[in-house]
């Protein structure tokens, strides 16, 4: 595949991100975007499995470390490996958060904050849309 680096990393122009992915999707993984809170597909799932990136099917987090934050959106106290994601100083909205992005492919998943529970003191608020969820067999 042309889009994957030396490095691992996937680069694609956003003209082949917008073939691939719907336009929800692309809002929120590619230009940053929010869903409404409460409204994603995933914020109530408690199945077993693996979040994958929505874009690039990167492994980011375990349903092990997902917890109900009550912020409308799924929310997880630890990514599946340290190398699963980026974050990156947000200043956005008048407001200063961390973005988590995919260290994959670079696409937008949601903030982090440091108000979530032991072990981490962490919670990755991550937009649904912005994962795919693998059932564990």
């Amino acid at each position: 595949n042309h889009s994957i680096m030396s490095d691992g990393k996937i680069k694609k122009s956003e003209v082949e991100w917008k073939k691939e992915l719907s336009p929800e999707r692309y809002a929120i993984l590619r230009t940053k975007g929010t869903e409404a809170p409460f409204t994603g597909e995933y914020y109530t799932n408690k199945e077993t499995g693996m979040y994958l990136c929505g874009a690039c099917g990167n492994e980011l987090f375990s349903s092990k470390t997902k917890y109900e934050s009550g912020s409308g959106w799924p929310s997880f106290y630890q990514t599946h490996s340290n190398a699963a994601v980026e974050m990156r100083e947000d200043q956005s909205h008048g407001m200063h958060r961390t973005e988590v992005t995919c260290s994959r492919c670079g696409s937008h998943l949601g903030h982090v904050f440091d108000d979530g529970p032991q072990p981490t003191g962490k919670r990755f608020c991550i937009n649904s849309a912005s994962l795919q969820f693998k059932k564990k067999d």
